[in-house]
């Protein structure tokens, strides 16, 4: 029988796991061992249920045009329970000298479909809407000169629309999704559909007017009652004796028999490995066995703070119609974002109620992490008051810490990255998970992490 660890049990290690289990049922021979260092399961996926406040610490909603989380989620018999985005209330605001200025209604990320309501915006400067009209017109020097090797998505944008749309949308966005600096992150690797729109077509407006059709879905999908269930249904199908809680992988080793993994307890023998820890963990594991690797498997990363507040009464704490708000890193404020729950999603709050979660990144995430939960909530409060207006004290509050979560896919990523695959498959029965890797989404993760399962059992 093959023997199969896996070290990591975030949203990849125990969706590995459940894909393995679906295959022994299907009649493979094969157990899994799914190491994990703390109490419970799923990383950064938790939902908070406090009476009828719906409260995701972490993630709250995968992309819907990449289908893999919903696949997921119907065959573990959660179809009903799969929530589009309220796209017809759609709007975020980007904090602007203190005021909070619309995005233009139909942007993709930091590129409009629409040019007429970009000139109904007072978000951009006469200047930033020419630069914008001008990108299509230069379609074919754009396409000439889309260059070959990677850069990031600063000198991506600011080839195409500016400066000003660099520092306006796209800082903001990038630190929000990747918690990175927009003049670091690899274009390549955080923006292909859109390095491909460039090599086709040059203007990345005109490729989205072409693709306008095709835009029909809500921009995001969640569970009714909270992401967390998702992980919840995928351990349920999990043999219970394979899950190890409070069991932390300590050393790893390969020799021509296979690999042993060490944790406090003991030492065992397996036939593969799928690392699905975090890339700092699994980078610590993998040095006494590839230093290259090790190497490759070096890389920043983000960490982040997630405040949310629940309120009863909506009346007495207004907020602007919409999804919520980026903060650029300039803005002098100290958040990075907040949503506003309760109008993005459906069933996340008691009628009348208000949900909001305020978010911290980078430096001051650090600076945060170290405080107490009370300390936490109460900057979290001043930050929207100064942005929002006065605020009520909440009903409900939450804080949740997520050290270096966010690895930060730097330019040449997808280079290290092939070479890194490269060295693992020379290493029989290896696979890498997580977010460090092809994707930071649900949707990346649960591909990869099933993908895997099913080569480790071939193998």
């Amino acid at each position: 029988m093959k023997r199969i660890a896996i070290i990591g049990g975030g949203v990849a290690g125990v969706a590995a796991a459940y894909e393995l289990g679906q295959l022994t049922r299907q009649g493979n021979h094969a157990q899994a061992v799914l190491f994990e260092s703390s109490a419970r399961l799923g990383g950064i996926v938790e939902t908070v249920r406090e009476g009828e406040f719906v409260i995701e610490c972490g993630p709250d909603a995968w992309v819907t045009e990449k289908p893999w989380a919903r696949e997921l989620a119907e065959e573990l018999g959660l179809g009903s329970e799969l929530m589009p985005s309220n796209d017809d209330a759609r709007k975020t605001y980007v904090l602007i000298e203190n005021r909070l200025l619309a995005m233009p209604d139909g942007m993709r990320m930091m590129v409009p479909r629409d040019l007429d309501a970009l000139d109904a915006s007072d978000l951009f400067s006469a200047e930033a809407k020419q630069a914008y009209r001008n990108e299509v017109t230069r379609a074919e020097e754009l396409k000439s000169r889309a260059p070959a090797s990677d850069e990031s998505v600063a000198e991506f944008v600011k080839r195409h629309f500016g400066e000003e749309v660099v520092e306006k949308i796209g800082a903001p966005l990038l630190s929000g999704v990747f918690g990175g600096d927009a003049g670091r992150l690899s274009v390549q690797a955080v923006m292909a559909p859109f390095v491909a729109m460039e090599r086709e077509h040059g203007s990345l407006i005109a490729a989205l007017q072409a693709r306008r059709s095709l835009a029909a879905d809500s921009v995001f999908t969640t569970l009714r009652s909270g992401m967390e269930t998702l992980v919840d249904r995928m351990v349920a199908a999990v043999p219970p004796d394979w899950i190890r809680l409070n069991d932390a992988a300590r050393f790893l080793s390969y020799d021509e028999e296979g690999w042993l993994v060490g944790t406090t307890h003991e030492v065992e023998r397996f036939d593969a490995v799928l690392m699905a820890a975090p890339v700092d963990v699994a980078q610590s594991l993998i040095r006494p066995v590839d230093e290259r690797m090790a190497e490759l498997m070096q890389m920043e990363a983000s960490s982040a703070v997630v405040v949310g507040f629940g309120f009863p009464d909506s009346g007495r704490f207004s907020v602007p119609p919409g999804f919520g708000f980026l903060v650029p890193p300039e803005s002098g404020s100290l958040l990075l974002a907040c949503t506003f729950v309760d109008q993005k999603f459906r069933h996340r709050v008691p009628e009348g109620g208000r949900l909001v979660r305020a978010f911290f990144g980078g430096a001051a995430a650090e600076r945060l992490i170290p405080c107490g939960n009370d300390e936490i909530a109460a900057i979290a409060r001043l930050e929207l008051a100064r942005i929002l207006g006065p605020i009520p004290v909440p009903q409900v509050s939450v804080v949740r810490r997520w050290p270096r979560s966010l690895p930060l896919y730097g330019v040449g990523h997808l280079e290290r990255m092939a070479e890194l695959e490269h060295l693992a498959k020379k290493l029989k029965g290896l696979w890498l998970l997580g977010n460090g890797y092809r994707g930071v989404g649900v949707p990346d993760l649960v591909r990869d992490a099933r993908w895997a399962a099913q080569a480790a059992i071939a193998g």
